[in-house]
């Protein structure tokens, strides 16, 4: 399959993936807004101050919006990025595994990589 064409698969999959990667984001925006104590209690944990909260919340948000928008997708990529770099310190620093952050990093690369021949000329893949 040529990856500097724009197929039909090539830009579904890209799709799919960044649906599933943008997932995880929403539901942590509906979750932190339907679960407040549970959040302050995750944020107490990992040494935040709870005040953060709605802070972080809106950070998620608006990355992820960035991402979703196919103008902006890339720019969303980036920060989205910066925002998984951030989970992965959190986790790391109180001993917890971070391959989740970095899996999902991964996906949401993946997804822009798959649906844009523009990111793909840019960064093509070679044998």
């Amino acid at each position: 399959m040529n990856l500097n064409a724009d197929s039909p698969k090539l830009v579904w999959t890209g799709r799919i993936l960044s649906t599933l990667a943008l997932a995880p984001f929403l539901m942590g925006v509906i979750y932190t807004l339907n679960a407040p104590e549970k959040v302050a209690e995750g944020m107490a944990k990992y040494g935040f101050p709870t005040n953060f909260n709605h802070t972080i919340l809106w950070i998620e948000l608006a990355c992820a919006l960035i991402y979703a928008i196919p103008a902006t997708s890339i720019l969303g990529a980036i920060l989205l990025s910066a925002y998984l770099g951030g989970a992965v310190v959190t986790h790391l620093r109180v001993g917890e595994p971070a391959y989740i952050p970095v899996i999902l990093g991964i996906i949401v690369w993946l997804g822009i990589y798959f649906r844009d021949s523009r990111l793909r000329q840019i960064l093509p893949l070679r044998r």
